[in-house]
């Protein structure tokens, strides 16, 4: 398994081909990169594998019966 996503598939993501326009993207986006030394976003695999936070949990609607 490879650590980070493939250039090609931030182009994908983004929208963008240039370099410059992705990491706007990515920006706007919310998603964690780096920049590397080539001047590339880097988006880790690991920011589309993680599991539900507590955050997104605590959308989940309930009605106010049960609620205590």
């Amino acid at each position: 398994m490879n650590l980070f996503i493939k250039p090609e598939e931030i182009r994908v993501l983004t929208g963008f081909a240039q370099k410059g326009k992705q990491i706007e993207q990515l920006r706007r986006m919310g998603i964690p990169f780096f920049v590397n030394a080539a001047g590339r976003p880097v988006v880790s695999n690991h920011n589309f594998q993680a599991q539900p936070t507590q955050r997104q949990q605590e959308k989940v609607w309930k009605p106010a019966v049960l609620q205590k």
